[in-house]
């Protein structure tokens, strides 16, 4: 039944939308793609965030092995240094 223009609407009377107990196949093949869709793309994410994750610990251990390098560097530079100016006094003593 429509409305009249100046009918009076009465208590209870539901003038809203309304929702209808048939679902069209295609609606429910739609929001099962879109699901199947949404699962395969987080699950990408997840891997390429376990991939990241992975690089990053490396990352970290070739920091570390990178800093232990460089102190040893810097005691063989040290010790270099002392040889030499032995091997100075050695010549200078020498002569």
């Amino acid at each position: 039944m429509g409305r009249v223009k100046g009918d009076v609407m009465k208590l209870g009377e539901n003038t809203g939308w309304r929702m209808d107990r048939h679902v069209p196949v295609a609606l429910v093949i739609t929001i099962i793609m879109q699901t199947g869709a949404a699962l395969i793309w987080s699950g990408a994410a997840a891997e390429r965030l376990t991939s990241l994750e992975q690089r990053a610990g490396r990352t970290d251990e070739v920091v570390e092995r990178t800093a232990r390098l460089e102190e040893q560097s810097k005691a063989m530079q040290a010790s270099l240094v002392r040889i030499e100016e032995k091997l100075d006094r050695v010549v200078a003593e020498r002569k």
